[in-house]
């Protein structure tokens, strides 16, 4: 895999523009190739991380290869980072305040090429320690590229200059509103699924119920709360000075909750299904009443199951939660939908990549602790 990314990105960076440069945010860019934009110095930044990748990818037998191989991919992603943020500030010297310039297909291509890469080996890895410290190491770097202004002339960055107070509280109301599903998701989800695991003549028509909720595309679950909520605040009104509405928070809340219930459910079901019949009947046997060993037996047995639900329903209603955007509940979708209005695809670009990043951090810090839940099960 390494060897075909590598030359992935070296067929990208031949063919695209790096960056592309345009007069203001709304016109399309002019692309410039990696050694155009950022000179001598950006593109060895990129090319001999890019030329370790290679070798590494052909080479077999050398000692600590996925080792290696994390680290060519973790500087690629970081230098080439660099190599655009300098890009931009060469070219931001000479023209106007209105002039954008932007990342290039090559650089999505080449970063691409390094997170893949980085995921691909750092999954490989055997020591748990190593990982966290590859990634936490790549993080602090491009966080750090990041605080010393050296992207603060790209486009994007920009963008979020101009709007730094307004991302930081959409940000905020991303994050309640995927805390507030979370919150609904969970007790009802995992009640259900406690409920079908306890009554497995249930358990069917019970998620079938749910599958019709999930096949119900997010957009749609959206829009068909609207009146049913609009309709019941009009007959009660004082719903309404409870923060209750057709439009807002509360129909986000209630769309993302809903979707957290079959991922839930399945996932508590089949997290107490996993335990095997023998330690239930032994826990039986020593007297224990159900409740006794629901709490003390088949939920700490079931741990690192119920860990990995909960690490696919925040992901997925992180990604879910963009959509509120669009009844008035913001969000990080609140970018995305104005940067669609204005044909400014910086501005989707910071919606965008501000929920993928949140996406990324909520797996890797879930999947930790379901690997911590794996060992202390195991102990």
């Amino acid at each position: 895999m390494p060897l075909l990314l590598a030359g992935f990105a070296c067929v990208a960076l031949a063919s695209f523009g790096f960056v592309t440069v345009a007069p203001n945010r709304l016109l399309s860019g002019a692309p410039l190739a990696l050694w155009r934009a950022a000179g001598i110095g950006g593109t060895l930044t990129v090319a001999l991380p890019l030329l370790a990748l290679a070798a590494l990818g052909w080479l077999r037998e050398v000692p600590g290869r996925q080792m290696l191989i994390a680290v060519a991919a973790g500087v690629l992603l970081v230098g080439a980072t660099a190599a655009a943020g300098w890009a931009a500030s060469a070219h931001m010297a000479d023209a106007g305040a209105l002039t954008r310039v932007a990342l290039g297909p090559a650089y999505w291509c080449v970063a691409a090429s390094g997170f893949f890469a980085l995921a691909d080996a750092v999954g490989r890895l055997s020591h748990g320690i190593a990982k966290a410290l590859l990634v936490l190491a790549v993080g602090i770097a491009l966080a750090m590229l990041a605080a010393s202004g050296q992207l603060s002339e790209l486009s994007m960055a920009r963008e979020f200059a101009v709007r730094r107070d307004s991302y930081l509280h959409e940000f905020g109301r991303h994050l309640r509103l995927t805390a507030s599903g979370l919150a609904l998701a969970l007790p009802l989800g995992g009640a259900i699924g406690i409920l079908a695991f306890r009554n497995p003549r249930r358990a069917g028509p019970v998620f079938a119920v749910l599958d019709i909720v999930q096949t119900i595309p997010s957009l749609a679950l959206f829009a068909l709360l609207i009146g049913p909520l609009a309709a019941l605040v009009t007959l009660v009104p004082i719903l309404g000075d409870a923060g209750i509405g057709g439009i807002g928070s509360f129909p986000a809340i209630l769309a993302l909750g809903l979707y957290g219930l079959l991922p839930v459910a399945r996932g508590v079901h089949a997290g107490l299904a996993s335990v095997p019949g023998a330690v239930v009947e032994a826990a039986r046997g020593m007297g224990m009443s159900g409740r006794q060993i629901l709490v003390h037996t088949l939920l700490p047995l079931a741990a690192p199951a119920l860990v990995q639900t909960l690490r696919i329903t925040v992901v997925q209603l992180i990604g879910l939660a963009t959509l509120a955007a669009l009844i008035g509940a913001g969000g990080l979708g609140t970018f995305i939908f104005q940067g669609l209005g204005q044909t400014a695809s910086d501005l989707v670009l910071l919606g965008a990549l501000s929920a993928i990043g949140l996406a990324l951090v909520a797996d890797l810090t879930l999947r930790a602790l379901a690997r911590l839940a794996s060992r202390r099960g195991a102990a």
